[in-house]
């Protein structure tokens, strides 16, 4: 177990550390979500009246596809200097893999959010940063890296990976999504968080299931 954990600290750690010197995936998730949110800002000025009815829209729009820019550049870089057969052959448990990259990309993604949000809060003139907000948009980002490190791996491996993990990965996400716009939405009409226990029990479970069958088949997504 502490060689477990000692392996996945050390994937997540040389992550962390290779993003602080490149930024490329910090970057492209930044860059993108902000243009998306300029371009949601200038549209709905013009045709809708209150935006907080679309605001929760707006919102995982940006978290989703800006995490799946992140996500695709997960296992790029093992790949591309050829070091992933490297770390598969390492004696651990390849789940430390998974957990290392998975823990690594919620660190981006939320890193992301801690900027974006601030700025949403400014384009739009809504309080996103309240406490049930924040709840909802953490479970579901949460989602989004236990399920989208998966799809990562497996797309990887495929010429055509850009285009293959969106594929794969948002009809699984359809759930979290449907759940975290609702949440999210009836949070910023006024509602409390203990009235959201079903969307929030959705959230939950779909993380805490997909966790587990994660760490259960990883093994056999990078084997094949």
């Amino acid at each position: 177990m502490r060689r477990f954990f000692s392996a996945t600290w050390a994937i997540f750690w040389k992550d962390i550390r290779a993003e602080f010197r490149t930024k490329d995936i910090f970057t492209g998730m930044f860059i993108f979500s902000l243009l998306s949110l300029l371009v949601f800002n200038f549209a709905f000025d013009l045709r809708v009246s209150n935006v907080r009815q679309v605001l929760p829209g707006v919102i995982w729009v940006s978290i989703a596809f800006s995490s799946m820019l992140g996500l695709n550049r997960s296992f790029v870089l093992e790949m591309d200097r050829g070091s992933l057969e490297g770390i598969l052959l390492a004696p651990v448990d390849r789940s430390a893999l998974y957990f290392g990259k998975m823990l690594g990309n919620l660190v981006f993604m939320v890193a992301v959010e801690v900027v974006l949000l601030p700025v949403m809060v400014v384009l739009f003139n809504v309080n996103v940063l309240t406490p049930s907000v924040l709840v909802f948009v953490f479970l579901g980002t949460v989602g989004f890296a236990v399920v989208g490190t998966v799809f990562a791996a497996m797309a990887v491996n495929t010429r055509a990976r850009e285009v293959l993990l969106p594929v794969l990965l948002l009809p699984v996400m359809v759930p979290v999504l449907i759940a975290a716009v609702k949440g999210t939405a009836n949070v910023l009409d006024g509602g409390t968080l203990l009235e959201q226990g079903d969307w929030l029990r959705v959230l939950l479970a779909f993380d805490v299931i997909f966790l587990a069958v994660a760490f259960m088949m990883f093994d056999y997504v990078v084997e094949e």
